[in-house]
């Protein structure tokens, strides 16, 4: 499976947004906050990053940190309600 990285750009103006398909898949644009997010391949994402901070109508690129947080987490606690529907054969 390849990793893949997000990147989150700013743009001053949206007309360009469908001009930033070349550089990777287009997965959300925000029309009211004037951002795009954008996914490639995580090698990739520096030199995606580089090329599209060149782009006259970007504001600021940045990066996603998904990849890099830990998902499991400890002592996770089941919820009491939860636990006697369970118990009853809801």
């Amino acid at each position: 499976m390849i990793k893949r990285q997000g990147i989150i750009i700013y743009l001053h103006n949206l007309r360009q947004a469908k001009s930033l398909r070349k550089y990777g898949h287009v997965h959300y644009i925000s029309r009211k906050m004037k951002y795009v997010v954008l996914y490639c391949n995580q090698e990739d994402v520096e030199s995606v990053m580089k090329k599209v901070r060149q782009l006259s109508s970007v504001k600021r690129v940045v990066p996603s940190y998904r990849p890099f947080l830990k998902t499991t987490y400890e002592n996770a606690k089941p919820d009491k309600a939860k636990e006697y529907d369970y118990k009853t054969g809801l």
